[in-house]
């Protein structure tokens, strides 16, 4: 991989459907203007998960008990699952819906931006491992907690992804939920900072946040990807949880390193 600043973002249960109808063979597709890609990392793995998902959606009852969905989302979900292969691909960035994308609205970001975005924001998805933000993949339906085939996703994808994480040479910053980091793992703190969203009250108290961590997460990757699309060479020279701060302070943004590998991203109540 490269020596890029690489943004790690988790998936989001709801999916925009629609996309380019222009698409091959692969179920993750690289634009030609290429871009972050773990193709040949992943390629075997998605596509026995990928198998696995679509025969699983033949059968709506075994299907909604291992996806966990209702009655009413399987109409529309496992039509998406069982048509993985032949329905049109989105960019990951737009193809993602909820809470932490609505607020990083890649789809009014400039052809700059988002063309930074594609080399240096990945999203950790259950069926296709890591996929740039700028390749394109189908709607799908499958969490963290779903297992296929019987299998734990993190015995399907830790030792891969934790090995490509590995091989980046550039500083991670990790947005992940936990139980994304579970299917993919950094072993060293070494050119990695995770973040957790928190508030700080009136009183000066420090707490965490639920509903608002989303957000803030997507609000944060958003003032991320636009001054680093204008200050490129610097944002890629960034190695640890310190510089990052010095560099998330011109956007705005409050970011206090806690400890080595990790750091808290302070918001205001109620963003």
């Amino acid at each position: 991989m490269t020596e890029r600043l690489l943004l790690l973002l988790p998936p989001s249960e709801t999916k925009r459907d629609g996309g380019n109808a222009a698409f091959g063979d692969d179920l993750v597709q690289t634009p030609e203007a290429g871009g972050l890609s773990w193709a040949a990392t992943f390629s075997d793995v998605r596509e026995a998960a990928a198998s696995e998902l679509q025969q699983l959606s033949h059968d709506a009852d075994a299907a909604r008990k291992v996806l966990k969905i209702s009655e009413k989302q399987a109409a529309l979900e496992l039509e998406r699952n069982r048509s993985l292969r032949s329905s049109p691909r989105m960019t990951a960035l737009l193809r993602y819906t909820g809470v932490l994308y609505d607020a990083l609205d890649a789809s009014s970001l400039s052809d700059h931006q988002l063309g930074w975005a594609a080399h240096h924001v990945a999203v950790h998805s259950a069926l296709f491992g890591l996929v740039g933000g700028g390749e394109g993949i189908p709607a799908y339906r499958l969490s963290a907690g779903s297992r296929l085939g019987g299998v734990a996703p993190a015995n399907r994808w830790a030792q891969a992804t934790a090995r490509a994480l590995a091989e980046h040479k550039g500083l991670v910053i990790d947005l992940r939920s936990k139980a994304y980091s579970a299917l993919g793992p950094v072993e060293s703190a070494e050119r990695h900072v995770t973040i957790d969203v928190v508030s700080r009250t009136p009183d000066g108290e420090v707490r965490s946040l639920n509903h608002f961590n989303k957000r803030g997460k997507g609000l944060f990757t958003r003032g991320l990807i636009i001054l680093a699309a204008e200050q490129a060479k610097r944002a890629d020279a960034i190695r640890d949880a310190h510089e990052l701060a010095d560099f998330c302070r011109d956007a705005g943004w409050d970011l206090e390193p806690t400890e080595p590998g990790c750091a808290r991203l302070i918001v205001p109540e109620g963003l």
